[in-house]
């Protein structure tokens, strides 16, 4: 398979424009069909559990194909741009079957859990493209997007360890997996950069669609001392904006903070009193959707190849949200430590 290194491929919306050459990559896969212009090329994507009102993960991408669509003059529906959703992961090959008896020319697979459906079900069917994101199929009809989301979760553990006043933080993740490892190595490995005395919890949902679970962990991991929380989890963390946000409203006078993930929950922190999303990671899932869709109605469908973007793409960050001037100077030192290799983010905890 081959890897794909883009001077600027995706931006977080940071940016106004983007750049769609690729530094010696090819042309595109003429492996497979499905090219066309506007209104006679239409895309659609299989969600992860969760679904597209989860307000992280599945609504980031959900959101860009939206944007793509109604840019293009079409519809939502079968002859534009449309979701299925999945609740469970049982639905995934139904699903993707669905998208493929309603003739989209490209189908996306939202999240590292459809890979096995989607490789079985691409393997099937070599003339339709396909888009997996958060994980990597070897086949020629099949684009592959990663994301070193361990570059950004580690700003959010310097925002994190640099915010805290109970020197006691907290990680809440989703579903173990090499994705999620890498949420939580690099927030542990920023929170240690900053202060290695710092008490970092560590709990696992088990699920992407759990909020009451996640109200759960958090309350737990509050009440032991935490006053920040990391959260990788999809509709489980709504979850723990919850558990915060009662608290708050209930003592006042008890800061407490939570991370967000994915695209800027800022609105999921609002409370009585304030807001209390520290700051939220973000990656350009969106803006993959986007691309993608414009390379493949121009004929170049980047099938059979990995794109993989960090922070020296502009494609992973962190917002500023509630964040200190001072704590804001401290991340970009350490954005830049990242870009130039001085700092190694580990993938794995």
């Amino acid at each position: 398979m081959k890897s794909r290194n883009f001077k600027s491929l995706l931006t977080l919306g940071l940016l106004s424009s983007l750049t769609l050459a690729a530094c010696g990559a090819d042309e595109g896969s003429d492996s497979a069909s499905s090219s066309g212009s506007g209104e006679d090329f239409s895309i659609v994507m299989v969600t992860d559990v969760g679904g597209v009102d989860d307000k992280s993960f599945n609504q980031s991408a959900w959101e860009g194909m939206e944007a793509w669509g109604k840019e293009q003059g079409l519809e939502k529906g079968p002859d534009g741009y449309n979701y299925i959703q999945s609740d469970e992961d049982s639905q995934f090959v139904t699903n993707l079957n669905t998208a493929l008896n309603s003739k989209f020319d490209l189908i996306y697979g939202i999240g590292f859990k459809l890979k096995p459906a989607m490789a079985d079900v691409a393997t099937q069917n070599p003339d339709q493209n396909f888009v997996i994101i958060d994980e990597q199929i070897e086949a020629d009809n099949v684009a592959s997007v990663l994301f070193k989301d361990h570059e950004a979760a580690f700003l959010a553990g310097v925002a994190a360890a640099e915010t805290t006043e109970t020197d006691h933080v907290g990680f809440i993740g989703g579903q173990e997996s090499a994705v999620i490892d890498r949420f939580e190595a690099g927030f542990v490995a920023g929170v240690e950069e900053v202060n290695p005395d710092i008490t970092i919890d560590v709990e696992y949902a088990g699920s992407f669609g759990d909020a009451a679970l996640g109200k759960q962990l958090a309350a737990a991991m509050y009440s032991s001392g935490a006053d920040v929380i990391y959260h990788a989890s999809g509709d489980t963390g709504n979850g723990v904006f919850s558990e915060a946000i009662d608290r708050m409203n209930s003592n006042p006078d008890e800061q407490l903070w939570v991370i967000g993930v994915d695209r800027d929950q800022t609105a999921e922190g609002e409370y009585d009193g304030g807001n209390l999303t520290l700051t939220s990671t973000l990656k350009g899932v969106g803006q993959a959707v986007q691309d993608i869709a414009n390379e493949s109605m121009e004929d170049n469908f980047p099938g059979g190849e990995i794109s993989n973007f960090g922070l020296a793409e502009d494609s992973v960050g962190i917002t500023d949200g509630a964040l200190s001037e001072e704590t804001i100077k401290t991340v970009e030192d350490y954005k830049q430590q990242i870009i130039d290799g001085e700092i190694t983010v580990p993938e794995a905890p």
